[in-house]
């Protein structure tokens, strides 16, 4: 388990998934003034990893298409506490482990499917912030925000198409 220290209210937790070697700079745009990121998993590249430690402590996952050393470094899944909560961070949803609800997990996060996707079920958010690499499909280039308040947790999906025409 990783625990972020935290002596911010609110905390404002920076996801980002599916990157595949390319870190858009409006991605780095959105996670500034973030306290923490948590990257879940299809890095691409360990230099990912390393621009995003410059914004804000990381913890990341491997995904099904990292390779090498620095890639066997990630664990498959990690439990987070953060801001008071716990946030269960893995790649693929269909490989969560756990009952979250018996775990006391506030929210699963996850990619792979490069879907952004935000639920509440049984109390527990269940939250894809999307893909932030190479655009596919039909599909928004996205990443998310989680923000933490006297322990509640409320999501949001940010589409980096959004930044890039306010620029």
């Amino acid at each position: 388990m990783k625990n972020v220290p935290d002596q911010h209210s609110p905390l404002l937790i920076g996801v980002i998934s599916d990157t595949h070697g390319l870190l858009r700079p409006q991605a780095t745009a959105a996670l500034q003034g973030c306290h923490l990121i948590l990257h879940a998993g299809d890095v691409g590249r360990p230099e990912i990893l390393d621009d995003l430690r410059l914004i804000a402590p990381l913890v990341a996952v491997r995904g099904n298409v990292d390779r090498g050393s620095w890639a066997a470094a990630l664990a498959e899944k990690e439990l987070v506490e953060a801001g008071g909560r716990y946030f269960y961070l893995l790649h693929q949803l269909d490989q969560l482990d756990i009952d979250p609800v018996a775990a006391g997990v506030a929210a699963v996060i996850s990619g792979h499917s490069h879907i952004p996707r935000m639920k509440k079920r049984g109390g527990i958010l269940y939250f894809n912030p999307g893909s932030a690499g190479p655009k596919r499909w039909n599909l928004p280039v996205s990443v998310g925000l989680l923000k933490v308040v006297e322990g509640l947790v409320e999501g949001q999906i940010i589409e980096l198409q959004q930044i890039a025409e306010k620029r």
